[in-house]
């Protein structure tokens, strides 16, 4: 069952990401440790990463994953794209057999063990609606006829606001991510799930699936990273005071994800994992949650 068949049938989806691969390694090597969650989780997020100004080959990773049944998820950001390089990047996407989108403006970078201080979010949908629009019709912004028609299942982010009402022009870009096409929204990380209820509340009227990213958090250390860095007061206070207290740091960390794994079946349509560790890591939580 690929992504858009389990979001139509409403499944409570799981998803997480992985790093494209930088330099010499292989991504082959990274599809021969996946083998441990396939079959676990509905799709695998790629995103496009700068390290030390070397960018992996995200698209063809993505093409490796879907040639392994991974369901690959290719993502991308709109910031410092020009129409025809967003177009480029699409268009060569689908020839590779990519049928997952996920689109942000900014973005985030919490994967493998590595972490980027910039945050996603707002999507420039006027940009993106006017290349999938041609794509869509089987021709490019220049006119020139394609091959074949392009079309994705789209994703797209959104903030939510930790507990506060979403702002007016959240909930217009929201909208206007629907006109585009989005298929579901992928929130920023959730930790508190009471807060979460007020957000889902809000965006029900859109009857569009909503998905939690969940970090896993390993340390208290990790948690106070976050609100220095990030925003404040994105993990809130007991959840760190929960793992410093912990004579088992990664028994609490369990105990954590799954929980909030658990509380939030009741709210949305699936979660998206941020490890920060690997393949390792997830097999662990989705087995604390009793996820597949």
């Amino acid at each position: 069952m690929n992504l858009k068949e389990a979001l139509e049938k409403k499944r409570f989806v799981v998803t997480s990401e992985i790093q494209a691969p930088f330099g010499d390694e292989e991504p082959e090597v990274i599809v021969e440790n996946l083998g441990k969650v396939k079959g676990r989780v509905d799709g695998l997020s790629v995103a496009e990463v700068e390290l030390e100004g070397f960018v992996g080959d995200t698209i063809k990773t993505c093409g490796i994953l879907n040639q392994n049944n991974l369901n690959a998820i290719y993502q991308t950001t709109t910031r410092d794209k020009n129409r025809y390089q967003l177009q480029k990047d699409l268009t060569l996407a689908s020839e590779t057999g990519i049928d997952n989108l996920l689109v942000f403006t900014e973005d985030y970078r919490i994967a493998g063990d590595s972490l980027q201080e910039s945050m996603f979010f707002h999507v420039d949908s006027g940009k993106l609606a006017s290349v999938m629009d041609h794509l869509k019709q089987g021709v490019t912004i220049e006119g020139k006829e394609l091959d074949k028609k392009v079309d994705f299942t789209l994703g797209s982010g959104v903030e939510t606001p930790w507990g506060k009402n979403m702002p007016k022009r959240g909930l217009e870009e929201m909208e206007d991510m629907m006109n585009v096409g989005t298929g579901y929204f992928l929130t920023t990380p959730i930790f508190d799930l009471d807060q979460f209820s007020k957000f889902m509340k809000q965006v029900e009227p859109f009857r569009v699936p909503v998905i939690a990213e969940v970090m896993i958090l390993r340390t208290a250390g990790m948690g106070k990273f976050l609100n220095r860095h990030f925003k404040s007061g994105l993990v809130p206070e007991w959840v760190i005071q929960k793992l410093m207290s912990a004579p088992n740091k990664n028994k609490a960390s369990l105990e954590l994800f799954a929980d909030t794994v658990n509380g939030l079946k009741d709210i949305c349509q699936g979660i998206h994992i941020i490890t920060i560790g690997g393949v390792d890591n997830l097999v662990q939580y989705l087995n604390a949650a009793k996820l597949r």
